[in-house]
Protein backbone atom coordinates (compact mmCIF):
# COMPACT_ATOMS: atom_id res chain seq x y z
CA UNK A 1 0.00 0.00 0.00
CA UNK A 2 1.30 3.45 -1.12
CA UNK A 3 1.14 6.04 1.74
CA UNK A 4 0.80 9.90 1.24
CA UNK A 5 1.23 12.34 3.48
CA UNK A 6 -0.59 16.14 2.54
CA UNK A 7 0.00 19.18 4.58
CA UNK A 8 -2.54 22.29 4.80
CA UNK A 9 -5.11 19.82 4.29
CA UNK A 10 -7.18 21.87 5.35
CA UNK A 11 -6.85 24.39 2.77
CA UNK A 12 -7.63 24.50 -1.43
CA UNK A 13 -4.50 23.26 -2.26
CA UNK A 14 -4.80 20.16 0.55
CA UNK A 15 -8.10 19.00 0.23
CA UNK A 16 -7.18 19.27 -3.54
CA UNK A 17 -4.85 17.22 -3.24
CA UNK A 18 -6.33 14.96 -1.07
CA UNK A 19 -9.39 14.18 -3.68
CA UNK A 20 -7.05 14.20 -6.84
CA UNK A 21 -5.10 11.43 -5.45
CA UNK A 22 -7.94 9.41 -3.87
CA UNK A 23 -9.16 9.92 -7.88
CA UNK A 24 -6.27 8.61 -8.67
CA UNK A 25 -5.95 5.76 -7.28
CA UNK A 26 -8.53 4.57 -4.45
CA UNK A 27 -5.80 2.25 -2.94
CA UNK A 28 -3.70 4.82 -1.52
CA UNK A 29 -3.30 5.34 1.96
CA UNK A 30 -3.09 8.96 2.92
CA UNK A 31 -3.11 10.96 5.93
CA UNK A 32 -3.58 14.95 6.06
CA UNK A 33 -2.27 17.52 8.34
CA UNK A 34 -3.32 20.42 9.78
CA UNK A 35 -2.75 23.07 12.87
CA UNK A 36 -6.66 23.09 12.91
CA UNK A 37 -8.38 21.12 15.01
CA UNK A 38 -12.00 21.83 13.47
CA UNK A 39 -10.74 21.91 9.47
CA UNK A 40 -12.55 19.87 7.09
CA UNK A 41 -9.65 17.89 6.36
CA UNK A 42 -10.41 14.70 8.26
CA UNK A 43 -13.69 14.33 5.68
CA UNK A 44 -10.37 13.65 3.01
CA UNK A 45 -8.32 11.55 4.68
CA UNK A 46 -7.82 8.03 5.84
CA UNK A 47 -5.66 9.47 9.06
CA UNK A 48 -5.40 12.75 10.00
CA UNK A 49 -2.31 14.40 12.34
CA UNK A 50 -2.96 17.92 13.67
CA UNK A 51 0.31 19.39 12.93
CA UNK A 52 2.23 21.66 15.31
CA UNK A 53 3.29 25.17 13.97
CA UNK A 54 5.53 25.21 10.93
CA UNK A 55 7.84 28.24 13.02
CA UNK A 56 8.02 25.81 15.77
CA UNK A 57 11.44 25.08 16.72
CA UNK A 58 10.17 21.24 16.88
CA UNK A 59 8.13 20.97 13.80
CA UNK A 60 10.83 19.01 11.75
CA UNK A 61 11.02 16.55 14.24
CA UNK A 62 7.46 16.47 14.66
CA UNK A 63 7.38 15.71 10.97
CA UNK A 64 9.91 13.30 10.31
CA UNK A 65 8.14 11.32 13.51
CA UNK A 66 4.85 11.25 11.95
CA UNK A 67 6.60 10.20 9.01
CA UNK A 68 8.31 6.75 10.33
CA UNK A 69 5.20 6.26 12.74
CA UNK A 70 2.64 5.67 9.48
CA UNK A 71 5.74 4.48 7.22
CA UNK A 72 4.68 7.14 4.75
CA UNK A 73 5.97 7.00 1.12
CA UNK A 74 5.65 10.31 -0.11
CA UNK A 75 4.84 13.57 1.58
CA UNK A 76 3.23 16.43 -0.58
CA UNK A 77 3.81 20.06 0.98
CA UNK A 78 0.25 21.89 0.02
CA UNK A 79 0.99 25.70 1.97
CA UNK A 80 4.11 27.91 1.48
CA UNK A 81 5.66 28.00 4.56
CA UNK A 82 5.57 24.07 4.86
CA UNK A 83 7.15 24.21 1.03
CA UNK A 84 9.96 26.58 2.02
CA UNK A 85 10.87 24.53 5.55
CA UNK A 86 10.94 21.22 3.62
CA UNK A 87 12.91 22.50 1.16
CA UNK A 88 15.41 24.01 4.22
CA UNK A 89 15.48 20.66 5.88
CA UNK A 90 14.78 18.10 2.79
CA UNK A 91 17.89 16.30 3.50
CA UNK A 92 17.09 15.69 6.99
CA UNK A 93 13.51 15.18 6.44
CA UNK A 94 14.71 12.51 3.32
CA UNK A 95 16.30 10.65 5.87
CA UNK A 96 13.64 9.50 7.00
CA UNK A 97 13.53 7.15 3.78
CA UNK A 98 10.34 9.51 2.50
CA UNK A 99 10.19 10.88 -1.12
CA UNK A 100 9.58 14.56 -0.82
CA UNK A 101 7.72 16.77 -3.27
CA UNK A 102 9.60 19.34 -3.62
CA UNK A 103 10.63 21.73 -6.74
CA UNK A 104 14.65 22.19 -7.84
CA UNK A 105 15.79 23.93 -4.15
CA UNK A 106 17.22 26.62 -6.23
CA UNK A 107 13.54 27.52 -8.16
CA UNK A 108 12.03 27.39 -4.56
CA UNK A 109 14.65 29.80 -2.87
CA UNK A 110 14.26 32.11 -5.64
CA UNK A 111 10.01 32.19 -5.82
CA UNK A 112 10.19 32.69 -2.33
CA UNK A 113 11.55 36.69 -3.36
CA UNK A 114 9.66 37.73 -6.23
CA UNK A 115 12.56 40.69 -6.45
CA UNK A 116 15.26 38.27 -6.99
CA UNK A 117 12.95 36.40 -9.13
CA UNK A 118 12.41 39.60 -11.37
CA UNK A 119 15.94 40.17 -11.99
CA UNK A 120 16.84 36.96 -12.69
CA UNK A 121 14.64 36.85 -15.31
CA UNK A 122 15.82 40.39 -15.51
CA UNK A 123 19.18 39.44 -16.80
CA UNK A 124 18.13 36.71 -19.01
CA UNK A 125 16.43 38.99 -21.17
CA UNK A 126 13.44 37.86 -20.33
CA UNK A 127 10.36 39.28 -22.65
CA UNK A 128 7.68 37.97 -20.60
CA UNK A 129 8.66 39.80 -17.38
CA UNK A 130 6.34 43.04 -16.25
CA UNK A 131 8.23 46.31 -15.41
CA UNK A 132 9.00 46.08 -12.27
CA UNK A 133 10.99 48.72 -9.50
CA UNK A 134 12.00 49.26 -6.13
CA UNK A 135 12.40 52.98 -5.55
CA UNK A 136 10.99 56.33 -7.43
CA UNK A 137 9.06 58.79 -6.52
CA UNK A 138 5.36 58.70 -6.99
CA UNK A 139 5.91 60.76 -10.18
CA UNK A 140 8.90 58.86 -11.70
CA UNK A 141 6.33 55.79 -11.02
CA UNK A 142 3.36 56.70 -12.46
CA UNK A 143 5.79 58.44 -15.36
CA UNK A 144 7.29 54.69 -15.74
CA UNK A 145 3.79 52.54 -14.97
CA UNK A 146 0.13 55.05 -15.53
CA UNK A 147 -2.20 55.07 -13.08
CA UNK A 148 -3.23 52.95 -11.38
CA UNK A 149 -0.13 50.50 -10.59
CA UNK A 150 0.83 48.19 -7.81
CA UNK A 151 2.57 47.95 -5.14
CA UNK A 152 3.07 43.99 -3.82
CA UNK A 153 5.32 42.11 -1.45
CA UNK A 154 8.59 40.61 -2.40
CA UNK A 155 7.55 37.89 -0.42
CA UNK A 156 4.57 36.41 -0.26
CA UNK A 157 1.77 34.43 -2.52
CA UNK A 158 -1.44 35.12 -4.15
CA UNK A 159 -2.85 38.54 -4.22
CA UNK A 160 -2.67 38.89 -0.71
CA UNK A 161 -0.73 42.49 0.48
CA UNK A 162 -1.33 43.84 -3.03
CA UNK A 163 -1.73 48.19 -2.73
CA UNK A 164 -3.29 49.27 -5.95
CA UNK A 165 -1.66 53.18 -6.55
CA UNK A 166 -4.25 55.23 -7.78
CA UNK A 167 -2.79 59.01 -6.35
CA UNK A 168 -0.23 60.35 -4.61
CA UNK A 169 -2.28 59.74 -1.05
CA UNK A 170 -1.87 56.25 -1.39
CA UNK A 171 1.45 55.98 -2.23
CA UNK A 172 3.05 58.24 0.52
CA UNK A 173 0.92 55.64 2.63
CA UNK A 174 2.98 52.79 1.60
CA UNK A 175 6.46 54.79 0.22
CA UNK A 176 8.60 53.96 3.35
CA UNK A 177 8.08 49.71 2.51
CA UNK A 178 8.95 50.86 -1.49
CA UNK A 179 12.33 48.32 -1.54
CA UNK A 180 12.33 46.99 1.89
CA UNK A 181 9.00 45.24 1.82
CA UNK A 182 6.95 46.10 -1.58
CA UNK A 183 7.90 46.59 -5.02
CA UNK A 184 6.04 48.47 -7.74
CA UNK A 185 4.95 46.92 -10.77
CA UNK A 186 2.48 48.17 -13.94
CA UNK A 187 -0.39 46.74 -13.80
CA UNK A 188 -0.95 44.53 -17.33
CA UNK A 189 -4.03 42.95 -19.02
CA UNK A 190 -7.29 42.96 -17.42
CA UNK A 191 -9.53 40.03 -15.16
CA UNK A 192 -10.70 38.65 -18.53
CA UNK A 193 -7.19 38.06 -19.99
CA UNK A 194 -5.39 35.96 -16.83
CA UNK A 195 -4.77 32.68 -16.95
CA UNK A 196 -3.29 30.06 -14.51
CA UNK A 197 -1.39 27.24 -16.64
CA UNK A 198 0.02 23.87 -14.84
CA UNK A 199 3.36 22.30 -16.61
CA UNK A 200 4.64 18.98 -15.24
CA UNK A 201 8.59 18.87 -15.44
CA UNK A 202 10.91 15.76 -15.50
CA UNK A 203 14.40 15.42 -13.52
CA UNK A 204 15.93 16.97 -16.96
CA UNK A 205 13.36 19.92 -16.57
CA UNK A 206 11.72 18.87 -19.61
CA UNK A 207 8.11 19.17 -20.30
CA UNK A 208 5.93 16.56 -20.11
CA UNK A 209 2.57 18.33 -19.93
CA UNK A 210 0.62 21.30 -19.27
CA UNK A 211 -3.04 22.39 -18.95
CA UNK A 212 -4.10 25.92 -18.91
CA UNK A 213 -6.78 27.85 -17.96
CA UNK A 214 -8.41 31.05 -18.07
CA UNK A 215 -9.36 32.14 -14.85
CA UNK A 216 -11.43 35.16 -12.14
CA UNK A 217 -9.79 35.05 -8.84
CA UNK A 218 -12.14 34.87 -5.63
CA UNK A 219 -11.37 37.00 -2.30
CA UNK A 220 -8.44 34.98 -1.13
CA UNK A 221 -6.26 34.94 -3.87
CA UNK A 222 -7.41 31.68 -5.41
CA UNK A 223 -8.88 30.48 -8.53
CA UNK A 224 -12.56 30.91 -8.35
CA UNK A 225 -13.91 30.73 -11.78
CA UNK A 226 -12.34 28.73 -14.67
CA UNK A 227 -12.46 28.07 -18.09
CA UNK A 228 -10.09 25.46 -20.06
CA UNK A 229 -8.59 27.31 -22.70
CA UNK A 230 -5.90 26.69 -25.58
CA UNK A 231 -3.45 28.79 -24.81
CA UNK A 232 -0.67 27.99 -27.51
CA UNK A 233 1.80 30.88 -26.30
CA UNK A 234 1.99 29.61 -23.12
CA UNK A 235 4.07 26.27 -23.97
CA UNK A 236 6.45 28.19 -25.50
CA UNK A 237 6.83 30.68 -22.77
CA UNK A 238 7.05 27.89 -20.28
CA UNK A 239 9.67 26.21 -22.27
CA UNK A 240 11.65 29.20 -22.44
CA UNK A 241 11.20 30.02 -18.33
CA UNK A 242 12.03 26.32 -18.07
CA UNK A 243 15.75 26.28 -19.62
CA UNK A 244 16.82 29.10 -17.36
CA UNK A 245 14.57 27.80 -14.23
CA UNK A 246 15.07 24.43 -14.39
CA UNK A 247 11.56 23.04 -12.61
CA UNK A 248 11.15 19.55 -11.82
CA UNK A 249 7.49 17.93 -11.15
CA UNK A 250 4.46 19.99 -10.84
CA UNK A 251 4.71 23.82 -11.65
CA UNK A 252 2.49 26.70 -11.72
CA UNK A 253 2.21 29.40 -14.21
CA UNK A 254 0.17 32.79 -14.10
CA UNK A 255 -0.04 34.94 -17.07
CA UNK A 256 -1.96 37.51 -18.06
CA UNK A 257 -2.03 38.72 -21.76
CA UNK A 258 -0.98 42.43 -22.39
CA UNK A 259 -0.71 43.87 -26.08
CA UNK A 260 -1.28 40.88 -27.61
CA UNK A 261 2.10 39.24 -25.62
CA UNK A 262 1.75 36.79 -22.52
CA UNK A 263 3.28 38.43 -19.04
CA UNK A 264 4.07 36.49 -16.59
CA UNK A 265 2.62 37.30 -12.88
CA UNK A 266 3.75 34.66 -11.19
CA UNK A 267 5.78 31.14 -11.06
CA UNK A 268 4.45 28.48 -8.26
CA UNK A 269 6.68 25.68 -7.52
CA UNK A 270 4.20 23.26 -6.29
CA UNK A 271 1.20 22.16 -7.17
CA UNK A 272 -1.43 24.51 -8.75
CA UNK A 273 -4.60 25.92 -5.74
CA UNK A 274 -6.58 24.88 -8.80
CA UNK A 275 -5.69 21.23 -8.97
CA UNK A 276 -8.68 19.47 -8.19
CA UNK A 277 -10.36 21.59 -10.70
CA UNK A 278 -8.08 20.30 -13.25
CA UNK A 279 -8.44 17.02 -11.93
CA UNK A 280 -11.78 17.41 -13.04
CA UNK A 281 -10.73 18.17 -16.62
CA UNK A 282 -8.21 14.99 -16.87
CA UNK A 283 -4.87 16.31 -15.68
CA UNK A 284 -4.70 15.28 -12.21
CA UNK A 285 -1.10 16.55 -11.46
CA UNK A 286 -1.32 14.78 -8.07
CA UNK A 287 -1.02 11.67 -9.60
CA UNK A 288 1.48 12.12 -11.62
CA UNK A 289 3.64 13.01 -9.34
CA UNK A 290 3.04 9.84 -7.74
CA UNK A 291 3.48 7.69 -10.27
CA UNK A 292 6.48 9.50 -11.69
CA UNK A 293 8.39 10.29 -8.28
CA UNK A 294 7.80 6.77 -6.94
CA UNK A 295 7.02 4.31 -9.63
CA UNK A 296 9.24 6.19 -12.64
CA UNK A 297 6.44 6.43 -15.09
CA UNK A 298 7.09 9.83 -16.75
CA UNK A 299 3.27 11.71 -17.83
CA UNK A 300 2.23 12.08 -21.19
CA UNK A 301 -0.29 14.51 -21.96
CA UNK A 302 -3.50 13.60 -21.24
CA UNK A 303 -6.55 14.08 -23.24
CA UNK A 304 -8.19 17.17 -21.68
CA UNK A 305 -11.81 17.44 -21.33
CA UNK A 306 -13.57 21.47 -22.63
CA UNK A 307 -15.88 23.13 -19.83
CA UNK A 308 -15.63 25.49 -17.70
CA UNK A 309 -15.66 24.93 -13.42
CA UNK A 310 -17.17 27.27 -10.36
CA UNK A 311 -16.20 27.66 -7.11
CA UNK A 312 -18.62 27.46 -4.29
CA UNK A 313 -19.26 26.97 -0.14
CA UNK A 314 -20.42 23.63 0.73
CA UNK A 315 -21.18 22.26 4.22
CA UNK A 316 -19.04 19.07 5.59
CA UNK A 317 -21.15 18.36 8.62
CA UNK A 318 -18.91 15.89 11.85
CA UNK A 319 -21.21 14.08 13.61
CA UNK A 320 -20.30 13.46 17.75
CA UNK A 321 -20.12 9.24 17.87
CA UNK A 322 -22.37 8.83 20.79
CA UNK A 323 -25.34 10.96 18.57
CA UNK A 324 -27.99 8.68 16.12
Amino acid sequence: MTTILVSGASGIIGYGTLRSLRKGDPSYKLIGTTIYDDSVAPAFCDIFEQAIPTVDDGYVDWLCGVIEKHKVDMIIPCIDVDMYAWNEHRERIAQTGTKLLLNNLDLIELCGDKWEFYKKMQAAGSKYLIDSKTEGTFAELRDAFGLPFLMKPKRGFGSKGIVIVDSEEIFTKHKDDLGPVLMAQQIVGDEETEYTVSAFFDSNSTLCCLMGMRRKLGVEGFTQKAEVVDLPEAETAIKDMAALLKPVGPTNFQFRMHDGQLKLLEVNPRISSATSIRTAFGYNESAMAVAYFLHNVTPTQPSIRRGYAVRYAEDQVFYDSDTV
